[in-house]
């Protein structure tokens, strides 16, 4: 058993190191660093849901979802995903998981991009995180990185996203 140990851990370092080597930029002649920005864009959205059958899934427990959204404000578009709900016999206990392609336009760029949510209930106590999938951003919005914050208030959806992008040339 000490021996497989090891040998997953070694295992495991070599990749971590084979992950630094692609991961970390090669100094080149150029030295060229590309200029980011941090802004925030704020807003409205409609959210349409609507529950998929999954015969696959376990009855009760989990549930799928797809995802319709119109964003107002400083990102301007429509959105598609998919949800996967896991709930449970406690109330106020429960966690989802999404993935939605938002297209349309960022404070005036124009492109798509991926969203990934994880929240979870304990009893009442939400925790959300909703981050850009790494290099997701097509077109206009090619290096966007960033979270995002859904506030609900009387029913009403709206958002907040934190996010940096090289700038326009």
């Amino acid at each position: 058993m000490r021996i497989r140990y090891r040998a997953i851990l070694f295992i495991f370092l070599c990749g971590l190191t084979s992950f630094a080597q692609v991961a970390t930029p090669h100094a080149s002649g150029g030295n060229e660093k590309v200029k980011t920005v941090t802004l925030h864009a704020k807003g409205p959205f409609d959210v349409k849901l609507a529950p998929q059958a999954s015969p696959e899934l376990p009855q009760g427990a989990l549930s799928r979802m797809s995802i319709d959204k119109q964003y107002h404000g400083e990102l301007e578009g429509t959105s598609k995903g998919e949800m996967l709900i896991g709930g449970t016999d406690v109330k106020g206990s429960a966690g989802y998981v999404a993935m939605e392609q938002v297209t349309g336009k960022l404070n005036g760029r124009s492109g798509s991009f991926i969203l990934q949510h994880s929240a979870t209930m304990n009893r009442g106590v939400p925790q959300l995180s909703i981050t850009v999938v790494p290099d997701s951003g097509s077109d206009q919005l090619i290096g966007l990185t960033g979270s995002m914050n859904i506030i609900i208030t009387d029913g009403k959806h709206t958002y907040d996203f934190e996010y940096t992008l090289p700038e326009a040339h």
